[in-house]
């Protein structure tokens, strides 16, 4: 494969990242609206993310700088739900 043919890119990790970040941002929604629809999102990022960073060592480390954001995005996730967010606030 040329390299003006080579993808450079992993779509997989890109979608991990921008659905981690829509978790993230809807995690603050009051009254479980919040949990459920940023947790649930968080959790479909990290199974991308996965599948994103073992697609991304196949490729000899393509493409993961997003899974790795991917990955702080779920764990801000989950650490913003696990004090409060999207219950309580």
């Amino acid at each position: 494969m040329s390299y003006a043919t080579e993808r450079r890119s992993n779509p997989t990790a890109w979608a991990a990242f921008w659905v981690g970040l829509l978790g993230l941002i809807l995690m603050p929604i009051p009254l479980f609206i919040g949990f459920f629809l940023g947790g649930g999102l968080s959790i479909v990022a990290a199974v991308l993310a996965v599948i994103a960073l073992l697609k991304g060592l196949a490729r000899s480390g393509k493409g993961i700088a997003p899974v790795v954001f991917a990955g702080i995005f779920v764990l801000l996730t989950w650490g913003g739900i696990s004090i409060g967010g999207g219950i309580v606030w």
